[in-house]
């Protein structure tokens, strides 16, 4: 019953990565209750039950609403494209550390995980990286506990994801291109062993530190290897195409300028592609969890494969 399960309070629920989370947090026999601006139908939580709290990061009664009685408290929301660095940092500073100063009053016996980004631990490159790096502190000092972990995931792909989308777009197309360097290597994981993650990690135990996911490939991909497994699945190999570093940065200093001149965020900015360019987005093995608290299931060539056949399925490509 219902009733009976743990409630796990999530901001962000409603996001890519955040839908998987509860439908893995309802498998797992946790009552989610979210943090929401709309109403949060969607065909993966068809058959789950969440609790709904009307509200965002600046509503402080809505977050004490969202804390009080959990268990848990999953902190996945906040923006990852904004107009400016002040607008970032409204969200991802302010809101984490209101979020964690209302856990502190209303729920200090829960346990707070904030899910974070890999692109926190080089906060210099993007204003997006270093409002999340900012984020995890501003949340962890103002919660003041020591139940409370951060979750860094690297790029994460799977069903639903429009980001990626890009990339098997281009794989299927004539000309694909390549916007890292050679030597550059990226870190990637499944959007499903991602909410596995975090769902096991909800349980009493490791507290005080931070973690850094991957699908168990720790020195990661380089661009022609992501573009070799996107081929593979696509059935096609276009022709590459690779993009001097010059002119991303030239392109993302145009879409920047128009975000600015229209209000609307722009995803490729100038901080964006500092942090394509990044030749590092590897994991240590000490960064990841223990394999007793969780281990990856899906390697990038079946979940490369399994996506794009999803893609395929809905129309998107």
């Amino acid at each position: 019953m219902a009733g009976d399960r743990p409630v796990v309070a999530v901001t962000g629920g409603t996001g890519f990565l955040g839908r998987h989370l509860v439908a893995s947090l309802w498998r797992a026999g946790y009552q989610p209750r979210l943090l929401v601006r709309q109403d949060p139908a969607h065909p993966l939580l068809e058959g789950i039950h969440p609790q709904l709290v009307p509200g965002d990061l600046g509503d402080e009664k809505a977050l004490t609403r969202l804390v009080t009685g959990a268990a848990a408290v999953i902190h996945a929301g906040g923006l990852i494209k904004a107009v400016s660095r002040e607008a970032f940092f409204a969200v991802n500073e302010g809101g984490s550390a209101r979020l964690g100063r209302t856990l502190a009053r209303h729920a200090p016996q829960a346990r707070f995980l904030v899910i974070s980004s890999q692109a926190a631990r080089a906060p210099t490159l993007s204003d997006y990286a270093a409002s999340k790096r900012a984020g995890e502190d501003a949340a962890i000092a103002a919660y003041g506990g020591a139940d409370w972990l951060v979750i860094r995931p690297p790029a994460i792909y799977g069903p639903w994801d429009r980001e990626t989308l890009s990339l098997f777009k281009a794989a299927a197309g004539p000309v694909v291109p390549v916007l890292g360097g050679k030597a550059a290597r990226i870190a990637m994981l499944h959007v499903s062993d991602a909410a596995a993650a975090i769902t096991a990690l909800v349980r009493p135990g490791v507290k005080g530190r931070c973690y850094t996911l991957c699908d168990g490939h720790h020195a990661g991909y380089g661009w022609d290897e992501l573009l070799d497994y996107a081929a593979a699945a696509v059935g096609h190999r276009a022709l590459r195409l690779r993009v001097p570093p010059g002119l991303l940065s030239l392109l993302g200093g145009l879409s920047g300028f128009q975000a600015r001149l229209t209000g609307r965020p722009a995803m490729l900015t100038q901080g964006k592609v500092r942090e394509i360019l990044h030749p590092d987005w590897t994991v240590a093995a000490a960064d990841m969890p223990d394999s007793g608290l969780w281990r990856p299931n899906i390697s990038l060539a079946e979940g490369f494969h399994a996506t794009a056949g999803w893609y395929r399925s809905r129309g998107w490509i």
